[in-house]
């Protein structure tokens, strides 16, 4: 590989330029066994992610754009970022945090949705530290923007191991009281992005509960068994074999955008799920430190704009592991928590490893 361009086709003048006075670029991370990452600190976002298949041949398993403009403009504003300053939903927008009430933009139905109008995946971040494997982004989330509460240090750090794997690591810590929840947004298609089709793929998930939700995607509260279910992954199953059932969650998200709540101790790093394509015979083992993932399989795609290599992506062409708490946790109290204390630490670990 030269420096103009990635494996994966990216050219990296592509991603030179000015965004909001300050500037972006992408930034390749590789290993000695050929792997290969690139990443833009526009919004944290991971452009593409190459993997060898079966037969050793490297397969791009992440959706994108090919260009800095495009994901500026994009209908798919979370390809590969990291959402905040609270991924998922928070219910019409509204929460209390020490007595105080506080208003959210509304960015999704009558919710606000992955941090609002402009989450951290609309953002440049600063580039701390970078090398051949690893890259440090940092971002201060200046009190009440998009309505929250404190002045938030934020740091992301992916990393490439050499056995394949995708390590994340967040830590962020905050001089007032306020509430977060953070994730990578990647949408995966372990036959290659562009593959039109992620319904081939078997899934397994390990929790045996999830949160069913109302219409717009905010959680009743209870969680429910996954047995006798089509939500049932606990033993592995083609994402698509069920995802037209009539049953009515899959009614409200025209498939699958759900949190599963993980068979797992609070804080430890297990293993949360695994996928594999039958056409490349890749597999991803999902860790993570989080209590819960929500499976989102990429029902609201439209196909509509050409990505990466001149591919579209239809509906259902992805889905998403979103490692975090669960949606609305700041009004549901009997959830784990995502209020951070001024002065304290948080921190969080999800791994995307594959072929191991």
């Amino acid at each position: 590989m030269d420096n103009l361009h990635t494996k994966s086709g990216l050219f990296v003048e592509s991603f030179d330029k000015m965004v909001d006075n300050k500037q972006v670029g992408l930034y390749i991370l590789t290993n000695r066994a050929g792997s290969e990452i690139a990443v833009t600190n526009y919004g944290a976002k991971i452009v593409s992610l190459l993997v060898p298949d079966k037969n050793g041949k490297l397969i791009d398993v992440v959706l994108g754009h090919s260009t800095i403009e495009e994901y500026l403009s994009s209908e798919e504003p979370y390809f590969g970022a990291v959402c905040g300053r609270v991924a998922n939903r928070i219910a019409k927008g509204n929460f209390m945090l020490n007595g105080n009430h506080y208003r959210l933009a509304i960015n999704n139905g009558p919710n606000t949705l992955h941090g609002g109008i402009k989450g951290f995946n609309a953002i440049v971040w600063d580039v701390k530290n970078v090398s051949d494997s690893s890259i440090e982004l940092y971002y201060l989330s200046p009190d009440g923007e998009e309505g929250y509460p404190g002045n938030l240090e934020v740091t992301v750090t992916y990393t490439l191991t050499e056995d394949n794997a995708l390590e994340i690591e967040y830590k962020a810590t905050t001089d007032f009281d306020t509430i977060i929840n953070l994730t990578n947004h990647s949408y995966f298609n372990l036959s290659g992005a562009g593959d039109l089709y992620i319904g081939d793929h078997l899934l397994t998930i390990h929790a045996n509960t999830y949160l069913p939700t109302d219409e717009t995607a905010i959680p009743y509260g209870k969680p429910e068994e996954v047995k006798g279910t089509p939500m049932d992954f606990r033993t592995p199953y083609e994402i698509g074999a069920r995802i037209d059932n009539d049953f009515q969650q899959l009614h409200f998200g025209k498939g699958y955008d759900h949190t599963y709540i993980l068979n797992k101790q609070e804080n430890e790093l297990s293993l949360c799920a695994e996928v594999t394509s039958p056409k490349t015979g890749i597999m991803m083992k999902v860790y993570t430190t989080e209590p819960g993932v929500q499976l989102y399989t990429g029902n609201w795609m439209t196909g509509n704009f050409v990505a990466k290599e001149g591919k579209h992506y239809p509906m259902r062409s992805a889905f998403c592991l979103e490692t975090q708490h669960y949606p609305d946790s700041i009004n549901r109290p009997e959830y784990p928590t995502v209020i951070l204390r001024g002065g304290e630490q948080f921190e969080s670990k999800t791994i995307f490893e594959f072929n191991k």
